[in-house]
């Protein structure tokens, strides 16, 4: 199925890709973002990694172990599951960047 694209549309592909062709051009912008979201993820990654001084697998162990009252606090609950929802996007996109 071809795609129709509006003139300008076309032109804002090429003048940002070099790529005269709008599906290539797409392909290449779209695998653009891909790349800039998963560097967006890294950072929070390694964000809660210096917070924490572990990797999420390790604070994971940590959590189910239930050691430690301040592990749930609202903060650390927050992290956790805002860690885990990193790595998970982490894991979908480069899924799609491999594809």
């Amino acid at each position: 199925m071809a795609a129709v694209w509006q003139k300008e549309t076309a032109r804002l592909l090429t003048e940002l890709t070099g790529e005269a062709r709008p599906d290539v051009a797409v392909r290449l912008v779209l695998k653009d973002a891909v790349e800039h979201r998963l560097e967006i993820i890294a950072r929070g990654l390694r964000h809660f990694e210096s917070k924490y001084q572990m990797t999420f697998p390790e604070y994971k162990r940590r959590w189910d172990s239930e050691d430690k009252p301040a592990d749930y606090s609202f903060e650390a609950e927050s992290d956790y599951l805002e860690w885990e929802a990193l790595i998970t996007r982490q894991a979908r996109l480069e899924k799609l960047h491999a594809d």
